[in-house]
């Protein structure tokens, strides 16, 4: 729904990326936890994940799904730590700090739609991204952090016309360039909107409601993503 555009883009084989989707809920507040977990998968693939083993789904009581539940930083940063980081501990003082990827992309401060579960996902990232680095002062962070711009209602639902805005917001932000740049704009094309849409409609039916119609016909992360790499402390803790 939200990272079509980002996965489409980062996926392409002449990128090289091997990407992988963790995700902390299997959607099951309707009762359709085990459907939502097949139909994940399958709209993974769509969007052009290499093998269906580079999704991984949590099913843990501490993640609900649920729109008055805000899940503890701590306890995403220790399921991060053991997805990514599983030799943080281990690892002295004295070497740099070790990851088995090196970029974590999730929603911004408020989660597009301001969901709890979404927010919570960036608080947990940067509780994972502080705990990285505890004892490794002067050390570069092996993980760069990008998040998803939220805007405001009405531009997320005008579709391609918000280009022109998300162009500008973006000649305005902080420029860095090199390996992991930012901003980032990712817009997709007639062809890759359509694989967008047809992961929503064909690979997750059971989230297609009546008003999910609408987010594929006009909603702007459909097509437009763009993403910010966060200012983190990894150097200095």
């Amino acid at each position: 729904m939200f990272f079509a555009p980002t996965l489409l883009a980062l996926t392409r084989p002449e990128q090289g990326n091997h990407v992988k989707i963790l995700c902390m809920s299997s959607g099951n507040a309707d009762g359709l936890g085990d459907v939502r977990k097949q139909e994940l998968v399958k709209s993974a693939m769509m969007l052009g994940l290499r093998n269906e083993d580079d999704v991984l789904i949590i099913e843990d009581k501490n993640f609900p799904d649920s729109m008055t539940t805000t899940w503890h930083p701590r306890l995403l940063s220790n399921l991060l730590t053991t997805a990514f980081a599983p030799k943080m501990a281990s690892t002295p003082s004295t070497s740099a700090p070790v990851a088995s990827i090196d970029v974590l992309i999730t929603f911004d401060p408020t989660g597009i739609s301001s969901h709890p579960n979404h927010i919570s996902l960036y608080n947990g990232a940067h509780s994972f991204l502080k705990a990285l680095m505890h004892r490794h002062s002067g050390w570069e962070c092996p993980i760069r952090l990008y998040t998803l711009s939220s805007t405001n209602v009405l531009r997320k639902y005008i579709s391609i016309l918000d280009s022109p805005m998300t162009i500008l917001s973006c000649m305005w932000k902080k420029k860095e360039l090199g390996s992991y740049p930012t901003p980032l704009l990712l817009v997709s094309g007639v062809g890759e909107y359509r694989t967008a849409q047809n992961a929503m409609t064909r690979g997750h039916r059971s989230q297609m409601r009546w008003f999910r119609w609408g987010w594929i016909g006009v909603g702007r992360y459909m097509i437009i993503n763009d993403l910010k790499k966060e200012s983190l402390f990894c150097q200095t803790v």
